[in-house]
């Protein structure tokens, strides 16, 4: 640590089957990082990966750790170390990690220098950012459901939820609600992202940003919108909760954010 002080952290990465491909999935650093979270989040990659067919198999691997909490040389420190424990399993060829909760493009930079420090030349192709599919413009058009002016919630403003906005944004919808571990913020009239973004590079979260109010958090789940995108955490959308959504469309950009007895109600 910067103090000079040590601290010891549990990691993991999990392939759990590579016939297709090499396995593809993201890296996670979080408090609650545990290898039957792992293991199953694998899982989900091989299914993923099968159903687009896609010719990847399916990894995922994270590390028990609050980012929050460790500077930005400790932070890369911590990766640089996890790289080298799991740099003999991934590769281009074996497996390509990507970002997931808690992690960005800096820490996937740094495990791609890692990484190539030790093949002795730059390999580009370790890793990936996480691609966004943004399907739901075809769903939406089945619904007829017009994105123009659409109002969104997103649950989560990392990597996949605050892309996911812009992304709506440029659509010409607007996004009313976001929420995140520091609280629910809403604005009818849109919340500004770009403000946002920089408030959240500064804050670590959206609770407090001046451009929009402060709600409950369950307020989130009964807002009045066409589409909601959970892309925090799993486990995310219960059975009450799922009473509650009023939105026509649900996007999830987390990795299973919706439990099975849920999935009746609000699909």
């Amino acid at each position: 640590m910067d103090d000079g002080s040590i601290q010891h952290f549990e990691g993991y990465r999990v392939q759990h089957n590579l016939s297709r491909g090499p396995g593809k999935g993201g890296i996670r650093y979080h408090q609650d990082v545990n290898l039957n979270e792992v293991m199953a989040l694998s899982a989900w990659m091989t299914i993923k990966t099968a159903v687009l067919n896609l010719p990847f198999g399916g990894a995922k691997g994270g590390v028990r750790v609050d980012p929050r909490k460790l500077s930005a040389r400790e932070l890369e420190r911590l990766t640089r170390r996890y790289t080298s424990e799991i740099s003999h399993i991934i590769g281009p060829q074996k497996d390509i990690p990507a970002p997931d909760v808690g992690t960005n493009q800096h820490v996937m930079g740094w495990i791609m220098d890692t990484y190539s420090s030790g093949q002795g030349y730059t390999v580009t192709g370790v890793v990936t950012g996480k691609p966004i599919h943004l399907v739901v413009g075809e769903v939406a058009k089945k619904i007829k459901l017009s994105l123009k002016g659409a109002k969104v919630a997103i649950q989560g403003f990392g990597n996949v939820g605050s892309e996911a906005g812009f992304l709506f944004v440029e659509s010409n919808a607007k996004v009313t609600h976001i929420q995140d571990h520091t609280g629910t913020i809403f604005n009818k009239n849109g919340i500004d992202l770009e403000a946002l973004r920089d408030y959240v590079t500064v804050n670590e979260g959206v609770g407090g940003f001046t451009g929009a109010q402060l709600i409950a958090d369950e307020e989130f789940w009964s807002a009045e919108v066409d589409i909601m995108i959970p892309a925090a955490l799993e486990g995310q959308i219960t059975i009450d909760r799922a009473q509650n959504i009023q939105a026509q469309l649900i996007l999830e950009g987390a990795n299973g954010p919706t439990y099975p007895k849920a999935e009746d109600i609000s699909g």
